[in-house]
């Protein structure tokens, strides 16, 4: 196929299909609110959930279902930091041990951590 046979045409955004000769699901019209005060339908199937908030199309916040329940808010879990997995591995003795250890190794010369390799090149 050449390239000027899809010129001009929005090939993500357009479908040439059509519904005729297309038997539809059930549906049902369900109105939110936004709290600044849009208001807008969204299709659903009869046989679908209804959700009881959706982004609102106009400003994106979130709009809760006309005449429906208020969501109860969910129960979050603290975010745990890297030092609370740690805890969760070592005791507080176990890791002072491991420090001890490291700061030995250190301070021995063992690892030469002051001089990089690259730099040991343009010494010598």
């Amino acid at each position: 196929m050449s390239e000027r046979a899809l010129r001009g045409t929005r090939l993500v955004v357009t479908s040439y299909e059509t519904d005729r000769g297309i038997d539809l699901a059930p549906r049902q019209a369900v109105e939110y609110a936004c709290e600044k005060g849009h208001r807008f339908e969204m299709p659903f199937s009869v046989e679908a959930e209804i959700p009881p908030e959706w982004e609102c199309k106009v400003c994106g916040a979130q709009a809760l279902l006309v005449d429906g329940d208020v969501p109860e808010e969910k129960k979050g879990k603290p975010a745990r930091t890297h030092w609370d997995m740690l805890m969760e591995r070592r005791t507080r003795e176990e890791l002072e041990e491991v420090l001890e250890e490291r700061l030995a190794v250190l301070r021995s010369g063992a690892m030469n951590i002051a001089i990089h390799p690259r730099d040991s090149r343009k010494s010598a």
